[in-house]
């Protein structure tokens, strides 16, 4: 079984230009891969992922974009954190609106905050909860520009060296809500990450949303391989995957997908 997972990791990191001999074999650059995989760590960092998606609409258009996505904790008090996490969208898409032909800008930016207790707590549970806002920053149609509202939360747990947690939001419209353009969407994100000493991380995940309004499921099943290593002495995670829709609400994604992602870490 060792045997296959340093071959999997190998494969991994060669898909995503990091030659394996790069990987540090020391305790610090495990913990961080840890870290990475829980959403309320005390860790400072600042992901750039990269997914696309083909097979949308009609006309099978496709879609790439690049999530900015930084995690910054602050300290409020000796045992309680705030976990900020944004999420702003760069899109690029062909054929994806009818007769729209290609576009490309900014998506709605999501803002989370989490309050969220330094150490676990009974059974070593980490959990954080609060607000979601979404921010109305959307460009050139690739999305519709609404304030959003609602409330999110994350628990999770780590033993040894798996990962296993939901993350979850629900986000109502607040502005723009007449009619069609009502929205109430819910988020759910199990995940499992198994890291290993040589602070190589497997993973499974589904990002999936629930549109109370149009009554459909977007269910993407998301597996990748990670690893962290040092650049200019700088703890920096690639990852990349691949992600098969299982669901998809009419005129969404019907093919496989991919994403690729690096995370630059600033330990506190």
């Amino acid at each position: 079984m060792r045997k296959v997972l340093r071959f999997l990791a190998a494969a991994g990191l060669l898909a995503i230009g990091v030659s394996p001999a790069l990987a540090q074999d020391d305790g610090s650059t495990a913990k961080l891969a840890k870290d990475l995989a829980n959403p309320v760590a005390n860790l400072i960092s600042v992901p750039l992922q990269y997914n696309y998606n083909s097979g949308i609409g009609p006309d099978d258009g496709h879609q790439s974009y690049i999530n900015i996505q930084p995690v910054i904790p602050f300290s409020i008090a000796p045992n309680w954190n705030i976990i900020s996490r944004t999420i702003l969208p760069v899109v690029w898409q062909d054929d994806v609106v009818p007769g729209a032909g290609s576009q490309s800008g900014l998506g709605n930016t999501l803002q989370s905050f989490f309050l969220s207790p330094k150490d676990p707590g009974p059974g070593g549970l980490i959990w954080g909860v609060g607000p979601v806002i979404q921010i109305p920053t959307a460009t050139d149609g690739i999305a519709r520009n609404q304030w959003g509202l609602g409330p999110t939360g994350v628990a999770l747990v780590q033993r040894g060296p798996v990962t296993m947690g939901l993350l979850a939001n629900h986000v109502w419209s607040v502005t723009n809500n007449n009619g069609d353009n009502n929205m109430s969407n819910s988020y759910l994100q199990p995940f499992v990450v198994y890291t290993t000493p040589k602070a190589t991380s497997f993973g499974i995940n589904t990002e999936s949303t629930y549109n109370w309004e149009s009554e459909e499921w977007s269910v993407p099943i998301n597996a990748f391989v990670g690893q962290v290593v040092k650049v200019g002495g700088v703890p920096v995670q690639f990852n990349g995957g691949i992600r098969y829709w299982a669901e998809s609400p009419e005129g969404g994604p019907q093919d496989w997908g991919a994403r690729f992602q690096m995370t630059v870490m600033l330990p506190r």
